[in-house]
């Protein structure tokens, strides 16, 4: 294999708990709320499927049902698709809605996996291509950067930047290209069988793992580097990792 893409939420990165991603808002806002009251408006979110990265709504209003399955084809739709789900849980401020969306998108509120800096530190000193594919409505570029990951990334391809998701197989072509690899030597790694499945379709291997916190998965990307295989670089540390 000469290169692995990965998928980003629940396979090299975990967002934060719905509890967590409350309070962080309403700090933000500076707006004060019952503890009882926050802990159940919490549990409606995530029941709702409100946080992006987190689980899967347990229903669709009406509102939200027409953008769901294209949210991921622009920013403006995945806002809204989010935006509009967290707005049939009822909040003491308006301002909080759009407060919630934006601080999903913020470094701070996601955490990589345990094994994550390993493994993709271990691809890069064997010579294996990187690629982070993504069905997405913002940049998080500035997520890898903040933890120190983004050296060993060798091209982000990202839905909304592509008008186009997973599991078309347009999106992991386009990451094939980028790292001039053969799909046939690609290992897509992800935790949606249907979404990070249509790389199969290219003739990519697929790997799954999966959905689970952090502390319940602390080595589940670590047999991707049995997959690949590969031999450690010759010519030392690539030049990206100093800067």
């Amino acid at each position: 294999m000469t290169a692995v893409l990965f998928d980003f939420s629940g396979t090299l990165f975990r967002v934060e708990s719905t509890e967590s991603w409350l309070r962080g808002a309403l700090t933000e806002a500076q707006v004060e709320f019952g503890e009882a009251e926050l802990v159940e408006a919490a549990q409606a979110l995530e029941a709702m499927g409100a946080l992006p990265g987190g689980v899967d709504p347990s229903w669709l209003p009406e509102d939200v049902a027409s953008v769901w399955g294209v949210r991921d084809k622009s920013a403006e739709l995945h806002r809204a698709a989010y935006t509009g789900l967290s707005r049939h849980v009822q909040l003491p401020d308006e301002r909080l809605y759009d407060l919630l969306y934006d601080r999903h998108m913020a470094p701070a509120a996601w955490m990589p996996y345990p094994d994550t800096a390993e493994v993709l530190r271990t691809l890069r000193e064997r010579g294996i291509g990187v690629g982070v594919v993504s069905n997405i409505g913002w940049d998080l570029r500035p997520v890898f950067r903040e933890h120190g990951l983004d050296p060993y990334v060798d091209t982000y391809v990202l839905s909304y930047e592509h008008g186009v998701q997973k599991p078309d197989p347009r999106l992991f072509a386009a990451a094939c290209a980028a790292l001039d690899a053969d799909p046939r030597d690609v290992v897509m790694v992800g935790d949606n069988r249907r979404a990070d499945g249509g790389a199969a379709a290219l003739g990519c291997a697929v790997h799954f793992v999966d959905h689970l916190p952090a502390e319940q998965r602390p080595e589940g990307l670590l047999p991707v580097l049995d997959l690949v295989g590969g031999v450690p670089r010759t010519n030392g540390a690539d030049p990206r990792l100093d800067k």
